[in-house]
């Protein structure tokens, strides 16, 4: 009988076990990717500081890295959301390319932020996945973002429009047809002419767009053009339209 009680014991408190750590599994897992083989932004690390305010914030996992090699089948199976945090440049090779499309196909989520369409240009399903890609951009400066997707998790902090200062690129036309776009911003209140040598540009017209998602091969693509500057990554509007860009990629919720 005493022994009876003491298995029952033991069972007992494997099953408490057991709960307290279902009740306290974190929500998803992120992998924070921000290798640069091009420009290096100064705000990388204030990004990095800022994913783990919201990893705190929200119940939610991540890991930084820099390494490439983290872009492999078995290691990606352990995430939900690839975020690619100011990269530049051509930063996977063939075989990593490969693991990260599977990633994508098996219906998890990826989230560009700022430089993320100023990377891999040559790879055209990448480009398809971040739907637009960067050309150039002019100075710095004010300018007016107008909120179209008010029904897009993240925006709840944000006015209808609202003045942000930012480094506003200029992109190419969609390699996607299936984007949804979140922000654009008015170029009649900034000067949106650039010119860097033969590139000249007069702005991208009466539709500048910032912000967008899209559902991609079975996964799930969320790109913002801003968090530029260091200061943005401290900005409660900010990291809340981060969030939700989160959010939506690595679950598919919030809509």
């Amino acid at each position: 009988m005493v022994l009876s009680r003491y298995f029952l014991l033991i069972i007992g408190f494997s099953l408490m076990l057991l709960n307290n750590h279902t009740l306290s599994a974190k929500q998803f897992n992120v992998l924070l990717f921000t290798k640069t083989a091009g420009w290096h932004h100064q705000s990388i690390l204030e990004g990095v500081n800022a994913m783990k305010v919201l990893a705190e914030k929200h119940h939610f996992d991540y890991e930084w890295h820099e390494d490439a090699n983290q872009f492999n089948d078995k290691n990606l199976a352990r995430f939900d959301v690839i975020i690619f945090l100011n990269t530049t440049g051509d930063i996977l090779n063939l075989a990593q390319q490969q693991a990260m499309k599977s990633f994508i196909q098996a219906g998890k989520g990826f989230v560009g932020i700022h430089s993320a369409s100023d990377t891999e240009y040559q790879w055209t399903w990448y480009t398809q996945l971040v739907g637009r890609m960067f050309v150039i951009h002019p100075a710095i400066q004010t300018a007016k973002i107008n909120v179209i997707a008010t029904e897009f998790p993240g925006v709840e902090l944000m006015p209808e429009n609202f003045f942000w200062t930012d480094e506003y690129y200029q992109f190419s036309e969609p390699y996607s047809d299936k984007l949804k776009y979140i922000l654009s911003v008015d170029e009649t209140s900034y000067q949106a002419n650039a010119q860097w040598g033969e590139l000249k540009v007069n702005g991208m017209g009466e539709f500048h767009p910032l912000s967008w998602y899209q559902e991609f091969e079975g996964g799930r693509s969320f790109y913002t053009a801003l968090g530029h500057l260091s200061a943005t990554y401290q900005d409660p509007m900010f990291l809340q339209h981060l969030y939700g860009g989160i959010y939506w990629a690595a679950t598919g919720n919030g809509l």
